[in-house]
């Protein structure tokens, strides 16, 4: 079975296929995707990789807490979102009403 894994704290420069091979000496992975704002299209600087379970438990033992490119990595399992409600955007709740400042 596959198993999520969060990558935080990661250098703006790193791109998919980076983050890919960082893990790949771990083992098999499955995908990996750095998270990009859509405005911009620039790297939020996390990501996530899926992989085997054994293997992932492995890759976060080894390489939470390590230093790469000068950034000491945060390596988790990928939690759920809260409330289930997909991120990005207001939605029909919260935010401001139009022409209002507070």
């Amino acid at each position: 079975m596959a198993k999520k894994i969060y990558v935080g704290n990661l250098p703006y420069s790193v791109d998919d296929e980076e983050l890919k091979e960082m893990f790949a000496g771990m083992g098999e992975v499955l995908s990996s995707r750095i998270i990009k704002d859509p405005a911009s299209g620039r790297s939020k600087g996390f990501g996530f990789i899926e992989m085997n379970d054994e293997e992932a438990d492995a890759a976060i033992a080894k390489l939470n807490g390590t230093v790469y490119k000068d950034r000491t990595l945060t390596v988790s399992e990928a939690r759920p979102r809260e409330g289930g409600r997909p991120a990005g955007g207001r939605g029909e709740r919260g935010g401001r009403k139009p022409g209002t400042w507070r």
